[in-house]
């Protein structure tokens, strides 16, 4: 993330990010149980880092959240409302999900996907739209590259044009499933750089990883699941240095 990308988010519209709490959220895929009660609070304009292993439930929670999987039980509150009621169009409205699929129209350009989403939901003009979608792929890296389709783009690449077109709706909540997983190992501090200064901004943020270097300094919380619960959750700083419970610190000694 260059200096003047940065610049340029930091100098734009503040977020109005939205508090997100989960309370007693459970969610099965036929009789598995994957959430068995979750119960997770986030504040608004704040970022929250979930970790854990492979198969804890991380990333169906966020579908859940996102109502693209109806939970079973339990409840979703956005800005205290229940989400659980909300038409789920009306919902992804407010709450953007980048998934760690990249989910990009193929035959359309980078500049395309960004321009796309904000015409269809948000009733830009043609030209407006393109001046932003323009404008946000320049903020993540990708200024070069909007003319391009994606499949003349890298996996990296076409990540980013993902969270550019998440980013562009502004949504009160943004919802991170391993989004570094397929950057390249230089491009995470930019990632890192984009969504501290969205924290700064306002916006509202839960990520999913197994970046620990990520969850350390982008996180303002650290919730750790295993088996579809919440193991513990805190402060990174203390999370990391002085884990509470077992299985949290036989995690951190296999991952770090």
């Amino acid at each position: 993330m260059t200096t003047t990308s940065s610049a340029a988010l930091t100098d734009g519209p503040v977020y109005r990010g939205s508090s997100l709490e989960l309370v007693g959220l459970r969610m099965a895929y036929g009789d598995v149980d994957v959430l068995r009660g979750v119960d997770i609070a986030v504040p608004a304009g704040s970022t929250t880092c979930v970790i854990g292993p492979s198969g804890s439930g991380k990333s169906t929670m966020l579908r859940g959240v996102n109502r693209l999987h109806e939970p079973q039980g339990g409840d979703v509150l956005l800005d205290g409302e229940s989400a659980l009621q909300l038409k789920p169009d009306v919902l992804r409205r407010r709450i953007g999900l980048v998934f760690q699929h990249f989910n990009l129209f193929p035959d359309h350009t980078a500049l395309e996907n960004v321009a796309l989403a904000l015409r269809k939901v948000k009733g830009m003009s043609k030209a407006d739209a393109r001046e932003l979608a323009a404008a946000r792929l320049a903020e993540v890296g990708l200024a070069e590259r909007a003319g391009h389709r994606p499949r003349d783009l890298s996996g990296g690449q076409q990540q980013r044009v993902a969270i550019a077109r998440a980013l562009a709706l502004e949504p009160e909540v943004m919802l991170f499933d391993e989004v570094t997983s397929a950057l390249d190992p230089e491009l995470v501090k930019g990632v890192l750089t984009l969504m501290a200064t969205l924290g700064q901004r306002g916006m509202t943020m839960v990520v999913v990883t197994h970046e620990m270097g990520f969850a350390g300094k982008a996180a303002d919380q650290v919730v750790f699941m295993d088996e579809g619960k919440v193991v513990e959750a805190g402060d990174p700083a203390q999370l990391f240095s002085d884990p509470a419970s077992p299985r949290l610190r036989r995690f951190l000694s296999e991952v770090l």
